[in-house]
């Protein structure tokens, strides 16, 4: 572990304890006594508050209504950050308002140096979705739909909600205990558990139009849910299996509700297991996109007759 990076560890490690001894820091960070009593000393001087004690088992304690000094960042750690920075472009995340306001902040910290490096770095990388034409970081907009900064500050709160809907030409109205809040292509989503069909859901943020808390009197314990749900996990109707290619698909993309197991310590195959509501029109179509998308590397154990049809309609468009 390099100076910088122990420095900073080892202040979140003081800051966390009442009292510590150098012996205490030689062992935690597998250092010797001098090198402990200097990282001591520079950290005093960068001004978080150290006491000493005398005596046989003394050591050192911070002084009560103590502030943690700014933690300093590697070049690399700053790269690091600057880069996922710039990856999240055009992805619609929740409270990137001002990505100007971000990056200047960002860049206030650090020095022209740095600064320098990470100008260079915004103008060479390129991720998908970028245009070409036009990478400047500062010059995006991509804010998400209204209703996701709602959802995420009521869910912080409660995860038990009563969601608004709009579905074709009506609004439906659903309580819903969520489950995970995640984002594939390109669209956020809602896993939830639909408290009155008992069921797993899944909805569109961009669908909601109200979010509002759900009564406690009527609510179903987490525990019972789970149970619900794993009983309903067991009924398995797709099976394949992977062989290297159909693995490097997975990769590349998979629904956020499938896994894999791997059937050999190299991680050539696998064995896919899940469940696909064959009733769910959009599921269906998905699925069968997907499927076809991972390639001829696959065998076929179990498959509903509904996504078998799906796939040999879909082939025949291109072999009639």
């Amino acid at each position: 572990m390099k100076k910088v990076e122990r420095i900073n560890v080892m202040m979140r490690y003081i800051n966390n304890r009442a009292r510590f001894t150098i012996s205490e820091i030689m062992r935690e960070f597998n250092i010797s006594r001098s090198t402990a009593i200097r990282d001591i000393r520079e950290i005093e001087a960068m001004g978080m508050p150290l006491v000493a004690e005398v005596g046989r088992d003394g050591g050192y304690f911070v002084m009560n209504n103590s502030v943690l000094p700014t933690v300093r960042f590697t070049d690399s750690e700053i790269k690091a950050l600057f880069i996922a920075f710039m990856a999240t472009r055009n992805l619609q995340l929740p409270y990137l308002k001002s990505r100007q306001s971000l990056a200047e902040k960002l860049l206030g910290l650090i020095s022209e140096a740095q600064q320098e490096d990470l100008v260079l770095l915004n103008q060479i990388l390129l991720f998908e979705g970028t245009n070409p034409n036009n990478p400047d970081l500062l010059d995006l907009s991509d804010l998400p739909h209204p209703m996701l900064e709602k959802l995420i500050e009521s869910l912080i709160l409660d995860r038990y909600l009563r969601i608004s809907v709009k579905e074709e030409k009506e609004i439906r109205s659903y309580s819903i205990y969520l489950l995970h809040l995640y984002r594939e292509k390109s669209i956020w989503k809602v896993e939830a558990f639909d408290l009155k069909e008992e069921k797993r859901q899944i909805f569109p943020v961009d669908n909601l139009i109200g979010v509002e808390p759900y009564p406690v009197k009527k609510r179903t314990s987490r525990k019972n849910i789970l149970e619900k749900l794993s009983m309903q996990d067991e009924a398995i109707n797709l099976v394949l299996e992977l062989g290297p290619q159909a693995i490097a698909q997975f990769k590349k993309y998979h629904p956020i509700k499938v896994s894999i197991a791997y059937t050999n310590p190299y991680q050539t195959t696998a064995v896919l297991k899940t469940f696909i509501d064959v009733n769910n029109t959009e599921e269906l179509s998905e699925v069968t996109n997907w499927l076809l998308f991972l390639g001829g590397d696959i065998h076929v154990r179990e498959m509903p007759e509904e996504i078998l049809g799906c796939i040999q309609e879909r082939l025949s468009l291109f072999c009639p």
